[in-house]
């Protein structure tokens, strides 16, 4: 038995599997927030449960936000900051009794939707996780790309692309620059940008609510995620060419996005047409967790 943690900023979602790859079992909890030991302790007794639940032990992968520095061996670079600077895959060894492979999250996501997912045989994929922060993960021929600083396909943290003049300077990001695509594409950011244009506090899951039933202000602000989306992936597409990128997370679930986009990026990729398919999951908001159970 494989079991597969996806340890997000607002739940944390374990799913065993099977030598096949058939679900077991799955359940989800919330993150708590800001408290280290606490989410270790939350990872601990899912896994203890499932067990208890399945009668069985298995392995264990987890995909994290951030991902392992070589130097330290600590987590770095997560957007829950309570995680970084934390020797989360010894305490978890050392909690569970085994031994844990940790991966980037949106590795595992790219990892599961190039395996038998939405890009399965597909030589070139880029996964993407749209949701409480942006990252992605890079699969060439079925293996995951990470790289010697372990940060491959951290696009999340590069500018905004083509930026237009009220987008620059761009708001703050939790890693120490601005104007981070981060900012611009996550839903809090897609949040924050809505209530500077307009002064309402709205999530963007009800921004986009709000735009299908009308509302000319939310519209816009979809547009303008549509078109920060299209720039932003076209800059993908420039420098990595990938046959399919796939869309992860929360914001994934826009249905028009896989419409509108591809209609977009165009003017902005070095090519006379773009044949990368831009296409939405297929496992669920919590793909990357059966990616951690590969591991």
């Amino acid at each position: 038995m494989r079991l597969g943690i996806d340890l997000g900023g607002t739940k944390i979602e374990i799913v065993a599997l099977d030598d096949a790859g058939r679900e077991l079992l799955r359940r989800r909890t919330p993150t708590p927030q800001g408290d280290y030991y606490e989410t270790l302790q939350t990872i601990v007794q899912l896994v203890r449960d499932a067990e208890a639940e399945l009668g069985q032990r298995g392995s264990l992968g987890i995909g994290t936000p951030g991902a392992l520095s070589r130097a330290t061996g600590r987590l770095k670079n997560s957007n829950s900051v309570a995680l970084n600077g934390q020797p989360l895959l010894q305490d978890l060894e050392a909690l569970l009794q085994r031994k844990v492979k940790i991966a980037n999250d949106a590795n595992c996501f790219a990892l599961s939707e190039a395996t038998d997912g939405a890009a399965a045989g597909a030589e070139v994929v880029f996964g993407v996780i749209l949701g409480t922060g942006v990252g992605a993960g890079i699969v060439v021929n079925g293996h995951i790309l990470t790289g010697p600083n372990g940060i491959a396909g951290e696009w999340g943290h590069n500018p905004l692309p083509w930026p237009q003049p009220h987008e620059l300077p761009g708001p703050a990001c939790y890693c120490g620059v601005r104007g981070c695509i981060e900012t611009f594409l996550s839903g809090p950011g897609m949040a924050k940008l809505h209530e500077l244009e307009t002064g309402v506090s709205l999530r963007a899951e009800e921004i986009v609510k709000r735009s299908e039933q009308g509302d000319a202000a939310c519209e816009r602000s979809l547009q303008a995620y549509e078109h920060r989306l299209a720039r932003s992936l076209a800059h993908v597409v420039n420098i990595l060419d990938p046959d399919v990128i796939v869309l992860g997370g929360g914001m994934s679930n826009i249905e028009r996005l896989y419409r509108n986009v591809p209609t977009l990026w165009g003017q902005w990729v070095f090519s006379d047409r773009v044949d990368t398919r831009l296409v939405q999951h297929r496992f669920g908001d919590s793909s990357g967790v059966r990616g951690a159970a590969w591991l």
